[in-house]
């Protein structure tokens, strides 16, 4: 991957993904399929100014859906749950 805006997406924000804020300084993003640990690592440390603990990704396959006879698939895509240091705090996932 090129740019650190490249390898991450978006971030994930539900009420899973708030409680391991809460619990566990975990933060949850969309990257790319393509990107691997290492490099999530250095977009989130280079984009945000943390020092980050560890990466957990998984690939989520994508859904079957119908709209009557038609079928088609969801994209499939990957999830990073990146663990900040201690003292780290992200703020796009303040206020939420």
């Amino acid at each position: 991957m090129k740019d650190s805006r490249d390898v991450i997406i978006s971030p994930i924000i539900s009420e899973k993904s708030m409680d391991l804020i809460e619990e566990n300084n975990t933060y949850t993003f969309k990257v790319a399929r393509k990107a691997n640990k290492v490099e999530i690592r250095n977009a989130i440390e280079d984009i945000f100014n943390v020092q980050v603990l560890k990466v957990n990704t998984m690939n989520v396959s994508g859904k079957k859906r119908r709209m009557g006879f038609k079928e088609g698939r969801t994209p499939a895509w990957k999830k990073a749950m990146v663990k900040l240091a201690a003292g780290d705090r992200l703020e796009i996932f303040e206020g939420m």
